[in-house]
């Protein structure tokens, strides 16, 4: 394995480089952090805007038994490239992996839009998921390079306070486009969305790369990408499509535990590994990726099944649903800008780590008073302190990250901050399904009643009404206890988070 380095319009910056640098090389100006969001939130958003269109799009391709696919799909190749692209622009470059990334994409965008059946649209949305994997992890590794990690911090939680927004903005967006345009415009705003971000990063971001000439690891990007499909597979399929002790999910579990468990000691011996070992000799990193699984898996239960219960419990619309979760979102949100802020100033993190575990466990617990007649303002008020948690947690997770990494490395330990993530929203929105689903059937769901849709319910006796949202209700208080407990545990865990000053260079 050799270095070179060179000037070029590819990043992946070694701070040590003597020689002038180009203005954004000292920091990204407001115009090129703004094409590195826009690069972000396409990917975070089609995670999300695709949902309120696919009843529209059953009905105009059909292939109603593939209907999940459309999601899995995107999911799935988003997962397994995002350790990948991180660990490419490592290697040959930042700026051409995030540009090539977005490129990949757009494609998969248009072809998606074009598709004349149920089958091209899985396919074209696994191509979209192989560029979307490389949009988050671009952003902030580029963002992780360009400025120390103690002058990061305002970039960075407006980088993470786009989760949120996509949460939210995704279904609005999808639900808009498809009423008021076509279900293929869900797929097609991203174009001009994309081009401008590529302009924008095009011509505007130039970045000092050390170019690496090494073999890459195809048995570990094999490895952790047959282990990442088993998992979430598992997730996917457990306690819906097959039953948790079947021989399916059982095969799935031993085959992504072992390829996950090869993976680890494939990666000891290679010498440029997707994700590299020695990342995680550094105690915070660890203790980073413990916190940002639990926070995943927090952040993805709640808002997947609390809209179930303002919908059947407390008569929203889908939309409106929607919208009554944004005191969670908004409690995110401003704890990431609050953090970036504090420690852009100056301050420490380790503390607002600390209280982000307690305010995810206490948000959990407040809900766990919400009954069936609770006025729904104030329900939706209570979200605001378990997102404030979750923001917290975030934002300090993806500052020990980059604090933690050194810029050789700074895409693969972003790749591994995502992936984790993601893995942990997957496991645990099955998981919490899994709970949701019990305490249905013992919280005396009438029998037919998970297949039953709001407006359906509405229109039943008012006895069977009454049933319905109870169930929900016990349903939802499992949901909200596991936030909980999940929060808890992120709050053990974050006493062992030691306060290392953000690095100044």
């Amino acid at each position: 394995m050799s270095r070179t380095t060179e000037e070029t319009n590819t990043p992946g910056a070694d701070p040590a480089d003597a020689g002038p640098r180009p203005p954004e090389e000292a920091g990204p100006s407001k115009l090129v952090l703004f094409g590195l969001l826009l690069g972000l939130m396409l990917g975070l958003l089609d995670g999300t805007i695709v949902g309120t269109a696919l009843p529209t799009i059953v009905g105009d391709l059909g292939g109603l038994d593939h209907l999940s696919w459309v999601i899995t799909a995107y999911l799935l190749t988003a997962s397994i490239s995002t350790p990948i692209w991180g660990k490419l622009g490592d290697l040959y470059g930042r700026k051409g992996s995030f540009i090539w990334s977005i490129a990949v994409f757009l494609a998969g965008s248009v072809l998606s839009g074009l598709a004349q059946d149920m089958g091209q649209l899985i396919a074209f949305r696994a191509v979209q998921g192989l560029g979307a994997g490389g949009l988050m992890v671009g952003a902030i590794s580029i963002i992780g390079v360009m400025l120390p990690p103690s002058q990061a911090g305002r970039s960075q939680s407006m980088v993470g306070a786009m989760m949120p927004v996509a949460l939210v903005g995704g279904p609005l967006l999808g639900g808009f486009l498809t009423d008021q345009l076509d279900w293929r415009w869900v797929f097609y705003v991203n174009v001009p969305i994309g081009g401008l971000a590529l302009l924008i990063i095009g011509l505007r971001l130039h970045l000092r790369t050390e170019r690496v000439t090494a073999r890459i690891d195809f048995a570990g990007a094999a490895l952790l990408s047959t282990g990442i499909l088993a998992l979430t597979l598992l997730g996917s399929w457990g306690g819906t499509t097959y039953g948790w002790s079947s021989p399916q999910i059982l095969g799935l579990g031993v085959l992504g535990a072992g390829s996950l468990v090869w993976f680890a000691r494939v990666e000891r011996r290679a010498a440029e590994p997707v994700i590299p070992p020695r990342l995680f000799a550094d105690r915070n990193f660890t203790l980073a990726q413990i916190l940002t699984f639990l926070t995943g898996a927090a952040m993805l239960a709640a808002s997947a099944y609390l809209p179930q219960y303002m919908q059947f419990v407390r008569g929203a619309s889908s939309t409106a649903s929607g919208m009554l979760l944004l005191p969670l979102m908004a409690g995110m949100f401003g704890a990431q800008l609050l953090l970036g802020r504090i420690t852009s100033d100056g301050g420490g993190y380790r503390a607002y780590t600390i209280v982000g575990g307690a305010l995810t466990a206490v948000g959990g617990a407040l809900l766990l008073a919400v009954g069936a007649d609770t006025p729904t303002a104030v329900t939706s008020a209570l979200t605001l302190v378990l997102g404030a948690g979750m923001g917290f947690l975030i934002q300090s997770t993806l500052l020990i990250t980059i604090n933690s990494a050194e810029p050789r490395d700074m895409g693969a330990a972003t790749g591994t901050t995502t992936l984790l993530r993601t893995i942990g929203g997957s496991l645990g929105i099955a998981v919490m399904g899994a709970v949701y689903s019990n305490r249905l059937a013992s919280g005396g769901m009438p029998e037919g009643g998970t297949s039953w849709t709001p407006e359906a319910v509405g229109k039943m006796p008012q006895d069977v009404r009454e049933a319905v949202r109870t169930a929900v209700t016990d349903g939802m208080h499992g949901v909200v206890l596991g936030a909980a407990l999940l929060g808890a545990a992120a709050f053990a865990v974050a006493w062992l988070v030691r306060e290392v000053p953000l690095r100044k260079e």
